[in-house]
């Protein structure tokens, strides 16, 4: 959706519209979510076209008068929330009604959370009035301020599976003042977002059984060994106890005794699972536990002790399992938060004191001996040393640190002493962001998993109509024995159960997410993940991505009657208030000459083109070709100057003062050397197109292009031509990757299918704007990323094929009476079993 914004502007007196053009479009290009920004010369006005999915006119607002320049307007946007919504229909009502109004931007309504983001002219209506047009459908609008929505978490030991999961959601949702429900069951917590009570919310969980805690802790230093390892002690009672009868039962001994060895094997065995089952039914929940309970009851009704006991001590056997498998790829995640220690040696003066990580603040000085790990992230103040930094970026060889190197937590210094200040709390550091991120990544549900749930939701109630049917109509209509038909009834109900289907996906996606992060790959979640193994395109960024990015500056020409020192004094200055990659070669130049850059104010970037600022009240500019070409300010002599220096393979930065050209600087970056191998790798896992997008002109972006063996090159793209071009592509090939450093390129990187960031360690808006960051500055990690991939996509496709086969071949067997009642629970929980081992082969180290 793409809304049409008009907001009347006030020139500053000392610039022109030319200038403010300038600077807008420098907004525009910088501000994911606009289309475009154009400014009428004749009205003064500002009409921007933007995706309210993405920006807001508040933020578009803000990000002019940051530009110096004074807005008319002045828009409001609000967040609230709705009681009331029943459907979808509901939402789309809301959303008319409020976009015929006067003064409203736009309305957009989540079902799902209840909620409504809204923006709107506050000069014209305000939120009040809002609400009550909400009221007047016959809904409640309120605001969720932090004293009116809360959210809680909750560590759930017993939240195994996703039938805890329905369980907990169905009787949470009824629960009055419960907004929204996030779970997340490999780390076994629960997000509530309410306006309630917490004590409300753990009274609730109590009654279905569960046992919330606000710290997650491991069961064996809280529950104790009972608490810890009953259902193991009562599945080995229940298998000895089947045992035990059968044997009984062979030798000829008395039913009467046989049939009460049977039964505690049973309940041994059963009633962990007799026990969910009560509570889920009595929250109107049909689950696997209802459906085996059921089944050991009327195998017991028609006197098949045997099957209910083999049955029970089965399915406890393979719930066990099932749990230790599932810790192992939790464990897989969490291990991650061990390789950072709990303590750190603070270092004040001459004394040292032991404290825990959380007491240490920012600028506190760790002492860090050889052989230990980084307690924090920090910067190294004394000392050198090589640290293994594999636990975070995945590199394989130490690298080299001294003062004023970055290190990270959980990091392992080398043989040398270092002293680090610290830079983030233990709650923020790059290893705690990783480990979120990865929990994160596991609430959102790759296209196979959507699949299965729904698939799910429908095949275990068909199954079980299916299941009545099959015990009521032979007997009925064709006079059939109502005892055969009930046991066939009963290995059908069991079969209803999806357990391997719904646990193929999650387990794969989960070892698979782990096994990247291993090698300083992070995904953003399982959709990514299977996405990237489809990839048919791949788009680069050039500088600092199939390059080093450590630029040098090889040329100064000066132009005009002004000399090399007079260019380099002026560039750098204004290049030290920029972050663009050419701005640290021209600084890195001047300081190696001794010359001093000069005072700059009222800087101004403008991404694609160059940056401006005021020296000694003169405004100067220093960008490329095209800059200046807008201006105006090129010339012959110059074009073929340019020409030279760009078929040199220089990237060629011009500085004027806005009459003249003052000079040329050339710049020149080198390929990474893994850059060739790791296009012809991807070329070799079937990558059909791959290019090159840069800012760059044509010339050095051709050269650099033919050195890497890069198929395609685009040169002299703004932002918005990088996002254009990653449209095409996907257009094109159906899915596209974009690469790059996950800042500048955060628009492209938006619009690819996936959009990876390089080279994301320490930063922050990286980790957050990518889909798939590497940690590195590695290449090589590109193929390997797809190949995880591929196999987890491969392994998933497997496990939902092997699942439903099997479903669908029991589905036809017990009709005929083929099937018996441990055959089915063999099989359903083998299944689980075999999907759940297939799964857990996602982080084997081959790939």
């Amino acid at each position: 959706m793409q809304l049409h914004l008009d907001i009347p502007v006030v020139i500053p007196k000392n610039e022109d519209c030319a200038h403010c053009r300038l600077r807008l479009q420098e907004m525009a290009a910088r501000l994911k979510g606009i289309d475009s920004a154009e400014l009428s010369d004749l009205d003064r006005v500002l009409r921007v076209r933007f995706d309210p999915n993405l920006t807001s006119a508040s933020a578009i607002e803000e990000e002019v008068r940051s530009l110096g320049i004074e807005l008319e307007a002045n828009f409001a946007h609000d967040r609230l929330h709705l009681e009331g919504l029943d459907c979808a229909d509901c939402a789309s009502t809301i959303e008319k009604m409020l976009s015929r109004k006067d003064g409203i931007l736009w309305a957009a309504v989540n079902f799902p959370a209840a909620t409504m983001e809204v923006e709107y002219d506050p000069r014209r209506i305000d939120v009040n009035s809002i609400s009550r047009e909400i009221e007047h459908l016959g809904y409640t609008a309120a605001s969720p301020t932090p004293d009116h929505r809360h959210s809680e978490v909750f560590y759930i030991p017993e939240m195994d599976c996703d039938e805890e999961i329905a369980l907990i959601r169905k009787k949470l949702s009824s629960l009055e003042g419960v907004l929204d429900l996030e779970f997340n069951l490999v780390s076994q917590k629960l997000t509530v977002f309410h306006k309630t009570s917490s004590a409300r919310i753990e009274a609730a969980l109590r009654e279905i059984k569960m046992t919330p805690r606000r710290e997650k802790v491991e069961p064996e230093q809280k529950r104790g060994f009972w608490a810890t390892h009953k259902r193991l002690i009562l599945t080995i009672l229940s298998g000895l106890l089947t045992v035990t009868g059968l044997l009984l039962s062979r030798t000829g001994v008395d039913p009467t005794v046989t049939i009460p060895v049977y039964v505690a094997a049973m309940l041994s065995g059963g009633w962990l699972v007799a026990r969910k089952g009560f509570y889920a039914l009595r929250n109107r929940t049909l689950d696997i536990n209802v459906l085996m309970s059921l089944a050991v009851i009327g195998a017991a009704a028609i006197g098949e002790w045997l099957e209910g006991a083999t049955v029970i001590f089965l399915f406890s056997l393979a719930n066990l399992l099932e749990s230790y498998s599932m810790n192992r790829a939790r464990r897989s995640i969490e291990s991650l938060m061990d390789l950072a220690p709990n303590i750190a040696r603070v270092r004040a003066g001459a004394v040292e004191r032991t404290v825990p990580v959380e007491e240490v603040q920012i600028g506190d000085i760790l002492a860090v001996r050889p052989g230990e790990r980084v307690p924090l992230d920090g910067t190294v103040v004394e000392g050198s040393s090589e640290v293994d930094q594999s636990p975070i970026t995945g590199e394989s060889l130490p690298v080299s640190k001294a003062g004023g190197d970055e290190v990270f937590g959980g990091t392992i210094n080398g043989g040398g002493y270092l002293e680090i200040r610290v830079t983030r709390h233990v709650r923020d550091t790059t290893l705690s962001r990783i480990v979120h991120s990865v929990e994160e990544a596991h609430s959102r549900k790759a296209p196979s998993q959507s699949f299965v749930d729904r698939f799910a939701r429908y095949y275990t109630p068909a199954i079980v109509l299916i299941a009545a049917l099959m015990a009521l109509l032979p007997p009925l209509i064709a006079g059939a024995a109502w005892g055969v038909w009930f046991y066939r009834a009963l290995v059908l109900l069991v079969v209803a159960c999806p357990c391997a289907l719904v646990i193929s996906t999650p387990v794969t996606i989960v070892s698979a997410l782990a096994r990247a992060t291993r090698d300083g790959i992070l995904f953003k979640g399982g959709v990514f993940l299977e996405a990237i193994g489809t990839l048919k395109a791949f788009a680069f960024d050039k500088t600092g991505t199939l390059t080093y990015g450590k630029l040098a500056l090889s040329t100064v020409v000066a132009l005009n009657g002004s000399n090399e020192g007079e260019v380099l004094r002026l560039a750098s200055g204004i290049e030290s208030r920029s972050e663009h990659h050419l701005a640290g070669a021209i600084l890195a130049e001047a300081r190696d000459r001794g010359i001093e850059a000069a005072e700059a104010s009222e800087f101004l970037a403008m991404p694609g083109k160059g940056a401006a600022a005021t020296i000694e009240g003169r405004r100067y500019y220093i960008g490329n070709h095209r800059l200046f070409e807008e201006m105006g300010w090129c010339y012959p002599e110059l074009d073929a100057r340019l020409d030279v220096l760009e078929k040199q393979g220089n990237t060629a930065v011009i500085l004027g003062d806005g009459r003249i050209v003052l000079g040329i600087l050339g710049v020149s970056d080198q390929p990474r050397s893994e850059s060739s191998a790791a296009l012809a790798s991807l070329k070799q896992l079937g990558i059909q197109h791959t290019v090159l997008l840069t800012g760059d002109n044509r010339s050095t972006a051709d050269a650099i292009a033919e050195r890497i063996g890069i198929e395609a090159c685009r040169s002299e793209l703004l932002p918005e031509d990088k996002v254009a071009a990653v449209r095409e592509l996907v257009d094109e090939y159906g899915s596209a990757a974009m690469v790059g450093d996950g800042v500048n390129d955060a628009p492209a990187l938006a619009t690819a299918t996936v959009g990876i960031a390089m080279g994301v360690a320490g930063t922050d808006a990286a980790l957050e704007t990518a889909d798939v960051a590497l940690m590195s500055d590695d290449l090589s990690k590109l193929p390997l990323a797809v190949r995880l991939g591929r196999r987890a996509l491969r392994l998933v496709k497997q496990n939902i094929a092997f699942s439903i086969l099997l479903k669908l071949v029991f589905i036809a067997l017990t009709p005929l009476g083929l099937t018996t009642l441990w055959m089915a629970v063999l099989a359903d929980m083998g299944a689980s079993l075999l999907v759940i081992f297939n799964g857990l082969r996602a982080l084997g180290k081959r790939v």
